[in-house]
């Protein structure tokens, strides 16, 4: 591995703010508001999918949506983005809008439309339009749509500039590496070597069901990883397993993508009082118990 551009400090800035911001970004996309949203535009879970979040490419082919997803199955994604096509990007576009605006003031109340919200989207917007995009093209996509006007999706729209932004170095760190789109998916939610290490995943199960891959599919991607090394064998009942290589790997990854990560929020002055001023928002998502994972409190 190359030496790495930024210092600690400022590499642990960006994987506070990923994992602080990730579960408003995601809320769109797990929220039970979204089956309302796929019966209204006629979209089944996977085009709704799709076209909410590759809406802002335009009208372009599928596979180049197929690409920036990078590690969903295009066999999912091209015939999903050309129903959203047919329904209209832009209905899309605006229902996901009506969702979210739905969904978080039931979740935040009268703050959503609060004048802190709107400061907080405001702030991040700035925050995002100071980043690099040249190779960044999904975020580039999000970065150029209007921000909304409603305080709590202005805020959500922010975040998901960030959060694409930060997606797109992970998935050049990832294909520099020699994964392909279902390799990196298998590796991402194997266990580590450090039992100690807390990995962020859905789960084998939720990935496959998310992206449409087949048992025949991930097997597949396993027996290659365990041939390149980075994977060791299991018994049929336990959980696909980083080798000693693999997790000495993982850990590269993880710091070239916050390397990547960190341009962002270099020289942002006040980072730690606008984490701190958000966290409160993001714990209300959580608690409201609507996201994989969560209960209700």
């Amino acid at each position: 591995m190359t030496a790495p551009r930024h210092d600690e400090a400022q590499r642990a800035r960006a994987r506070t703010a990923y994992q602080t911001l990730e579960p408003l970004n995601v809320l769109a996309y797990f929220h039970p508001g979204t089956a309302q949203a796929q019966t209204d535009t006629g979209l089944d879970p996977y085009a709704w999918y799709v076209g909410a979040r590759g809406a802002p490419l335009g009208d372009c082919v599928g596979s180049v949506v197929s690409a920036a997803f990078f590690n969903f199955n295009p066999a999912m994604v091209e015939p999903g983005w050309a129903a959203a096509r047919r329904v209209g990007l832009d209905v899309v576009h605006a229902r996901r809008e009506q969702m979210l605006a739905e969904a978080l003031a039931e979740i935040w109340g009268d703050a959503a439309a609060s004048d802190d919200v709107r400061q907080l989207a405001d702030r991040l917007l700035d925050v995002a339009a100071s980043v690099p995009m040249a190779g960044r093209t999904l975020a580039s996509a999000w970065a150029e749509c209007t921000p909304p006007d409603d305080p709590a999706v202005r805020l959500w729209h922010a975040v998901s500039v960030l959060r694409e932004w930060r997606g797109d170095g992970h998935v050049a760190a990832l294909t520099a590496a020699g994964f392909d789109r279902l390799e990196a998916v298998v590796f991402h939610e194997a266990t580590h070597p450090d039992p100690s290490l807390r990995k962020r995943g859905l789960g084998k199960r939720v990935s496959q069901l998310t992206r449409a891959w087949s048992d025949e599919d991930w097997e597949a991607a396993k027996s290659a990883l365990i041939a390149r090394g980075v994977l060791r064998e299991t018994g049929a009942d336990e959980p696909d397993a980083l080798s000693d290589e693999g997790g000495r790997l993982y850990d590269e990854l993880e710091v070239i993508t916050d390397d990547a990560a960190a341009a962002a929020w270099v020289g942002v002055d006040d980072f730690d009082d606008l984490i701190g001023r958000i966290r409160p928002y993001i714990k209300q998502i959580l608690d409201a118990g609507v996201l994989p994972g969560t209960k209700k409190k």
